[in-house]
C-alpha cells in the first residue's frame, strides 16, 4: 500500500477524533462494495439504496464502538449483513439475485446455443442458491462472490473459523445436489 494512503482503521480514528467530515471517504470506499454485496439479497434497487443508507447511518452512529485494532471491512460487512437480514425478515422475502457480471460467462463471440446454455446455467445457479438454507448461502456468497477470507467470514457471521469451512464445504455439496 502506498505510504500516502491511509487504512480504513486509521481513517476511522481520524473521523472519530479529528474530522467527522472525512466520513464521506468511508462511504466512497464502501458504497459500491456493499451495494454489490446487498444485491445478492435485495433485488429492488430502491430497497437496496434504503438498506445501504441505513448501514452507513448505523456505522456512523456506532463508530466509537469499533475496535480500531480489528479489521474495519469485517465490521462494516457485519452491519451490512445484519441489515440485509433485517430487511428480508421485515418483508418476509428470501430473494437472491446474482450479479450478471459475476455469473455471465457468455463471451460476445459465442454462438447462440452457447448463450442459451449459459443463460440456463445462470438461472439454475440462482435457483439452487435461493433454495439453500441461509446458513450455507451466506458463507458461499461471502467467500465466492465477495472474496472474503474464512477469518473475515467468521467475523462477519460471528461464527468460529472452522465452522465457516464446514458450512462452505456443505453448502457446495448441497448446491451440487440442487444443480444435479
Amino acid at each position: 500500500m502506498p505510504q500516502n494512503v491511509i487504512t480504513d482503521e486509521e481513517l476511522v480514528v481520524i473521523v472519530r477524533e479529528k474530522d467527522k467530515e472525512r466520513y464521506d471517504e468511508i462511504i466512497r470506499r464502501y458504497q459500491l462494495k456493499l451495494s454489490h454485496y446487498l444485491h445478492k439479497f435485495i433485488k429492488n434497487p430502491d430497497e437496496l439504496e434504503d438498506v445501504l443508507q441505513e448501514i452507513f447511518i448505523k456505522t456512523y452512529r456506532n463508530l466509537n464502538a469499533f475496535d480500531s485494532d480489528k479489521k474495519f471491512s469485517s465490521w462494516i460487512y457485519r452491519i451490512a449483513h445484519n441489515e440485509a437480514l433485517n430487511h428480508l425478515k421485515k418483508y418476509r422475502r428470501q430473494i437472491i439475485s446474482l450479479d450478471e457480471h459475476e455469473m455471465d460467462v457468455v463471451d460476445k463471440k459465442m454462438d447462440i446455443k452457447d448463450k442459451i446454455d449459459a443463460s440456463i446455467s445462470k438461472i439454475k445457479i440462482e435457483n439452487a442458491l435461493s433454495q439453500l438454507n441461509e446458513k450455507y448461502r451466506e458463507p458461499l456468497i461471502l467467500y465466492f462472490f465477495e472474496q472474503k477470507s474464512y477469518e473475515e467470514i467468521s467475523d462477519i457471521l460471528r461464527i468460529p473459523r472452522g465452522t465457516v469451512g464446514i458450512l462452505i464445504m456443505r453448502g457446495k455439496e448441497k448446491l451440487k445436489e440442487f444443480l444435479n
